[in-house]
């Protein structure tokens, strides 16, 4: 799992995350919520070591990572995949994905995986990764991260910039990744989307926690939307 203990951190001396605390347990999704400017981008991005906390700590099942560098993260088992669909566009999807490989790994195997629910990766394998759309992009970026079966698996907006109808594909993905003992820590701002596939919420609001609880019962309370709408 992912721990999170007393978390702070910012940008020079601006403190964006205050005493944040939170858990993602392996074979689960956990999401992050709030709205913009709340902090959310800035705690993966400190999750992943782009960011250095100023307090805290960070373990990865029980390791700790706190302050490592990102690809000193990446060893530990930790991996972001960043909004903005971050691929190597001059490079074919064959070598995006063959990147995200740390070692001699079945890699067929774990396409036949990412084909299964991504069958134009399939298609596209020997394309220039320019050549695929937006939403297309996004599901190269995750497969590329899938091929490395990190421990931990933080994403940032994946729905940003694609089409409607390719969100649940891609929120499934996840769901079926977390579901063979990944911890998968998600930031959506498609919130009526994400909460049908998460288990866990957590709730940013000025760089504070300010809810948390399992996805059925705040859906069921409606503690969200009295959250973002007021009552």
């Amino acid at each position: 799992m992912l721990e999170v203990k007393g978390l702070e951190a910012g940008y020079g001396r601006v403190p964006i995350l205050r005493d944040i605390n939170l858990v993602a347990p392996k074979g689960e999704l956990t999401l992050v919520l709030g709205p913009n400017g709340a902090g959310k981008s800035t705690l993966l991005r400190t999750l992943a070591g782009f960011n250095r906390p100023t307090a805290g700590t960070v373990t990865v099942n029980g390791r700790d990572v706190t302050g490592l560098a990102p690809e000193k993260m990446v060893a530990n088992g930790l991996r972001l995949v960043l909004d903005g669909h971050r691929v190597f566009p001059r490079l074919s999807v064959r070598d995006n994905i063959r990147l995200g490989v740390r070692g001699p790994e079945d890699l067929d195997t774990r396409l036949k995986d990412v084909f299964e629910v991504f069958p134009i990766l399939r298609e596209k394998f020997d394309h220039a990764a320019s050549s695929l759309s937006g939403g297309q992009q996004q599901m190269l970026a995750l497969a590329q991260a899938f091929v490395a079966r990190p421990e931990v698996l933080l994403v940032d907006e994946p729905s940003l910039g694609i089409a409607e109808m390719l969100i649940p594909t891609i929120l499934e993905f996840l769901k079926r990744w977390a579901g063979v003992g990944t911890a998968v820590l998600l930031v959506e701002q498609r919130i009526d989307i994400a909460l049908r596939y998460a288990d866990n919420v957590h709730v940013l609001r000025g760089g504070e926690i300010v809810l948390t609880g399992s996805a059925a019962s705040l859906s069921e309370s409606g503690a969200i939307e009295r959250l973002y709408l007021g009552d």
